[in-house]
């Protein structure tokens, strides 16, 4: 079974940035953001 991807959206409530990207696995990602694993473009 192939994994098929998936475009996410996320809101943050401390200040309403909005977070776009693509991926196979939602809820690893979601994790990811929450527990920021990941350097993003907004990491400083």
């Amino acid at each position: 079974m192939s994994k098929q991807p998936c475009v996410y959206i996320l809101a943050s409530r401390r200040n309403g940035t909005l977070y776009v990207g693509v991926t196979s696995n939602l809820v690893k990602r979601v994790w990811e953001h929450k527990n920021d694993v990941v350097d993003g473009f907004t990491k400083k």
